[in-house]
């Protein structure tokens, strides 16, 4: 059920441990994580595990919703709602009763329609533009973003209140550059799947082009990496494929090739001045989360809570 989802790194063990035991409810879930993460797979695997696996599953790219026709695509119409609503239209909501509804990129959802779905998670009660009754559906709903919501909140795009009834149970998908153990096995996975789709001989990876690639950032995430796969097993079927055969942008994250993140000034600078800041900044952007802000800045959550006890820094 879970097999779409490969990688053995702590963390990401301990994020499908949360989903096993999450799919067999019937809970709403926020699965938030950087952009190719693996946010819609996580998705299918929660229906594929759940009591309702068999029912409908439905998504929808709240991106991708025309504002103008977004509260007919979630909730349907009846004949002649509005012009050029020529038939009764089933929404994505009815369409999922009895089964789950995707919302793909929940940040992006019209402020019109948040309160409107605020409404239905609370009372299960949905009602088609143009009806003058509403009804009732039973559908699990599993949201995912790639933003912070709390920055959307702040700024008035995305309602507090929407936001705790969706993340009842949240799922974070650490991005590919926090899980490196798993960057050789997902290498592997995919060359093989790609060899057999495309029925051409599987090609593998030199040991320094491996060393490269575990070193790369992938700022794309598992997708990139997929691309990548499918991108040389075409190309280099069968061969070993070595560092030369790397593309610019693998090959430009050489250690020796990265620009500093830091500048040290001519005039020199107080180090704990500067990891005290870097400490209050990630304390401050995860909301005083430490387990997230020792992962921002690249530590363990005990070196972290030693360094905020050497500086006096509290939450």
């Amino acid at each position: 059920m879970f097999h779409a989802l490969i990688g053995h790194s702590p963390n990401f063990e301990a994020l499908l441990r949360s989903a096993k035991v999450v799919a067999a409810t019937d809970v709403t879930v926020l699965i938030t994580g950087e952009t190719g993460t693996g946010k819609e797979v996580l998705a299918d695997a929660l229906q594929k595990h759940s009591p309702r696996a068999g029912k409908p599953f439905i998504k929808l790219n709240c991106a991708a919703l025309p504002e103008g026709i977004a509260e007919s695509e979630l909730f349907g119409h009846r004949k002649g709602a509005f012009t050029g609503a020529v038939s009764n239209q089933l929404g994505k909501l009815p369409a999922a009763n009895g089964g789950t509804l995707f919302l793909d990129e929940i940040n992006s959802l019209p402020l019109s329609l948040q309160a409107k779905l605020l409404r239905f998670l609370e009372t299960g009660e949905c009602q088609p533009v143009g009806e003058t009754q509403t009804q009732s559906v039973h559908v699990r709903v599993i949201a995912a973003t790639n933003c912070n919501l709390f920055d959307k909140i702040s700024t008035g795009d995305f309602r507090r209140d929407l936001f705790y009834r969706l993340n009842v149970v949240p799922l974070e998908l650490p991005p590919l550059r926090e899980r490196r153990s798993d960057i050789e096995l997902l290498l592997q996975h995919f060359m093989k799947q790609f060899a057999q789709v495309h029925r051409l001989e599987q090609a593998a990876f030199s040991k320094t082009a491996l060393a490269r690639l575990g070193s790369y950032p992938w700022p794309g995430n598992v997708r990139e990496l997929r691309n990548l796969c499918e991108r040389l097993s075409i190309l280099l079927p069968g061969r070993i494929i070595g560092v030369e055969n790397l593309p610019s942008e693998v090959l430009g994250s050489a250690p020796g090739a990265q620009k500093p993140v830091v500048f040290l000034p001519d005039v020199g600078i107080a180090l704990d001045k500067v990891e005290t800041e870097l400490i209050c900044q990630a304390l401050q952007r995860t909301h005083g989360n430490r387990s997230k802000s020792a992962r921002l800045l690249g530590i363990s959550r005990d070196t972290l809570l030693y360094r905020m006890h050497k500086h006096g820094i509290s939450t």
